[in-house]
């Protein structure tokens, strides 16, 4: 199978691409997402092998993987380019990719969680707000565009490139600087929550026919709380008390 690699199309690869969208979908205590990522290689590893090799193939993906599911897809594609190698006789490094997979699964799932869950979600949701507040339906679609897009363009530009570059994806991906990115990001959101906290006390003041000067009188709020996190109080606690302070209020009125 000298030219192996050349048997794997892009159209092949967008297939498995495709299928990386199942990648969660049959999760188990032993392997996780083990079943799930054998199903995304599964159309490439039909092509690569035949008989024993490909049940071989098979056993060898269908062990222990655990990764984000939208950068995780990187790792799946660059897999197709080493197995593919593998099956032309000329492996890349000596590395195989069921080794690969194993090195890079931990690494990219803690710089997924970081941009995604900590950075991208919340962002999504601090600007789809700002819609929000005022009644807008556009915040249905800018909460959904502004967490999709970098969803879609890492789950399909990953698995891509993946595949055209094997082993060198991780220089690749070390070059995007994501941890810094993530962090720029959730600094961003926390500009963008006092934003919004401002927009929204200013929008209560005028509809109860006060001037925009009276929201100052919540800074001395805010510092109170800042000053309890800093004394280790939990944001759940000040939540139930701000609750019962709002109801004690809104009672002796």
């Amino acid at each position: 199978m000298k030219n192996a690699r050349g048997q794997i199309n892009a159209l092949l690869v967008g297939r498995c691409a495709l299928r990386s969208f199942l990648l969660q979908a049959s999760w188990n205590f032993e392997s996780l997402q083990g079943l799930g990522a054998l199903y995304v290689l599964a159309p490439a590893l039909r092509c690569l092998y035949q008989g024993e090799e490909r049940k071989q193939a098979f056993q060898r993906h269908l062990g222990y993987f655990n990764s984000h599911p939208y950068l995780g897809t990187a790792i799946l594609g660059s897999a197709i380019a080493l197995e593919a190698d593998a099956a032309a006789g000329n492996p890349q490094d000596g590395v195989s990719a069921s080794d690969f997979n194993g090195m890079m699964m931990a690494p990219f799932a803690a710089m997924g969680d970081a941009l995604f869950w900590g950075g991208i979600r919340p962002l999504a949701a601090v600007l789809a707000l700002f819609f929000a507040v005022r009644g807008s339906l556009l915040a249905c679609v800018v909460l959904l565009m502004v967490y999709n897009l970098p969803h879609l363009f890492f789950r399909f530009w990953g698995f891509f490139r993946g595949w055209q570059r094997g082993v060198e994806i991780v220089a690749t991906i070390q070059r995007w600087h994501l941890p810094d990115l993530a962090i720029r990001i959730k600094e961003a959101v926390v500009i963008l929550l006092g934003g919004l906290c401002a927009m929204w006390v200013s929008m209560m003041l005028h509809d109860k026919g006060l001037p925009p000067a009276v929201g100052f009188v919540a800074l001395p709020v805010v510092g109170f709380c800042c000053w309890l996190a800093r004394k280790g109080v939990s944001p759940l606690t000040m939540i139930y008390l701000g609750t019962f302070l709002a109801l004690a209020v809104r009672g002796l009125k």
